[in-house]
């Protein structure tokens, strides 16, 4: 009786990744969107023993030898890396923007056109990840991302002219939403700590966009400004070579299984895989929601350099303040994950998203260079946690056999947020000023909030 009421307290404790072991149809139901009813999933103790493909990861843990272990943190380890690359990307375009728009003579509407090619990019390789995947597999998919964004910085670090320049872009886009994808599936399908290990993967993208605005704020004020992209080169190539040597070209349940963890669940669909995603309307909320976020993330890394220095009279170190935002970022991966367990992860959205509400108001309506400067860390702190949270969320409502493919669609058309709203941010501030950036944060903050409204919850038992 002991014994019984331990293994159930067991299972309630998991997260909700284990719904991917039961049948197809509730497989579907949930990607339909219909609400997850753990009670009546876990009532069944013959239904528990008979889903050997998702084990509880009590057990997955204590099979696992040192030898696993070790080849564990380093695939991980490995994929932090890759996303690293994506934050450092991301981090990179701010701090050069007036530099740019210096050497190559162009107003806000004009150098806004390298956040359009950077989506473009994404969408692409969002695009064709699910056909790259199911043709070439993980392992192969992933470095083929990694060589895409090491061409991409090879491209732009002779300060090209403007439009070769934005191929750069569209390459590293491309190159980079591979990536995510496949370093997002992969976590996202683990079964031991996969929540804690999401958040820490996209720490990594948070510390590269923290140390890539450094290194461009120096650039920036240098005459060969552009060899900050040959420097991204050099760490890009590092990265295909340590994800040739982790993986070398497997597999993703071939990767899985080196470290112990059960294979993805199958497609017992006779759908092609586009069009289970395309007919999944979780996986479109989700995506909308990432195209929301990922341009309010964008737009404030990108364009508060700008803000801080016409609007606040700040100097040419006002790059740093860049670094600060997607500092806090990192640190709110990291330091928040107890706050999104304690309160739950679909409640702490909104929590997060009206603080920094009210704290994107300060920088609108207080005009102060150190308090602004504060209030947009403080920010990136708040933020930090969503975009994990999102991908857990995603790998809790969708079928397992979609997960890879689902994550790269909802992270590859979410890029295009980091498109749109700068652009938009470039367009307005072209015909009105540069102030409008904060009112323009603020509506987009409230547009996530009924967005994440929208998406159905997961729910869990209590006892």
């Amino acid at each position: 009786m002991t014994t019984t009421a331990t293994m159930i307290h067991e299972e309630i404790a998991a997260p909700p990744r284990a719904l991917r072991s039961n049948s197809t149809a509730k497989s579907l139901a949930a990607q339909n969107g219909d609400d997850i009813e753990l009670p009546t999933i876990l009532t069944s103790t013959e239904s528990r023993s008979s889903s050997p493909k998702h084990p509880d990861p009590s057990h997955i843990s204590t099979a696992k030898t040192p030898a696993i272990r070790q080849k564990a943190h380093i695939q991980f380890f490995a994929l932090c890396y890759s996303i690293f690359l994506a934050g450092w990307n991301d981090g990179t375009t701010g701090p050069l923007l007036p530099t740019i728009q210096r050497f190559y003579h162009v107003g806000f509407a004009v150098v806004s056109i390298l956040f359009i090619c950077n989506c473009v990019g994404f969408i692409s390789g969002a695009a064709l990840n699910v056909f790259l995947t199911d043709k070439f597999g993980f392992g192969k998919t992933i470095v083929l991302g990694s060589i895409c964004q090491t061409i991409g910085y090879a491209v732009q670090a002779p300060a090209p002219p403007f439009p070769v320049l934005a191929l750069g872009y569209v390459i590293n886009g491309f190159g980079i939403s591979l990536q995510d994808a496949q370093a997002n599936g992969f976590v996202a399908s683990l079964q031991e700590n996969a929540a804690a290990k999401m958040g820490i993967l996209h720490a990594a993208y948070g510390g590269g966009a923290l140390i890539s605005p450094l290194v461009a704020t120096h650039f920036a004020s240098q005459k060969h400004w552009s060899f900050h992209f040959l420097c991204s080169c050099a760490i890009a190539f590092t990265n295909t070579i340590l994800l040739v040597w982790v993986f070398r070209f497997k597999t993703q349940n071939e990767a899985l299984a080196e470290i112990g963890e059960a294979s993805t669940e199958t497609d017992e669909s006779q759908q092609s895989k586009y069009s289970q995603i395309w007919k999944t309307k979780n996986v479109h909320l989700l995506a909308a929601f990432i195209l929301v976020y990922v341009g309010v993330e964008v737009t404030t890394g990108g364009w508060i350099v700008t803000y801080i220095i016409q609007e606040r009279g700040g100097g040419p170190s006002s790059g740093y303040i860049s670094s600060g935002f997607f500092g806090g970022l990192t640190v709110g991966r990291l330091a928040l994950l107890w706050v999104n367990k304690t309160v739950g992860e679909r409640r702490v959205i909104w929590l997060y998203s009206i603080l920094a509400i009210a704290l994107e108001l300060t920088i609108w309506f207080v005009p102060s260079l150190i308090g602004n400067a504060v209030a947009v860390s403080i920010i990136g702190v708040l933020l930090g946690p969503m975009y994990p949270i999102v991908m857990n969320y995603a790998g809790w409502i969708l079928p397992g056999w979609l997960l890879t493919g689902a994550i790269g669609w909802i992270a590859g058309f979410g890029q295009a947020g980091s498109a749109i709203l700068p652009f938009l941010t470039g367009m307005l501030a072209s015909k009105f000023g540069i102030h409008t950036l904060q009112p323009l944060l603020v509506a987009m903050m409230a547009l996530m909030i009924g967005l994440w409204w929208l998406v159905p919850p997961v729910q869990r038992r209590t006892e």
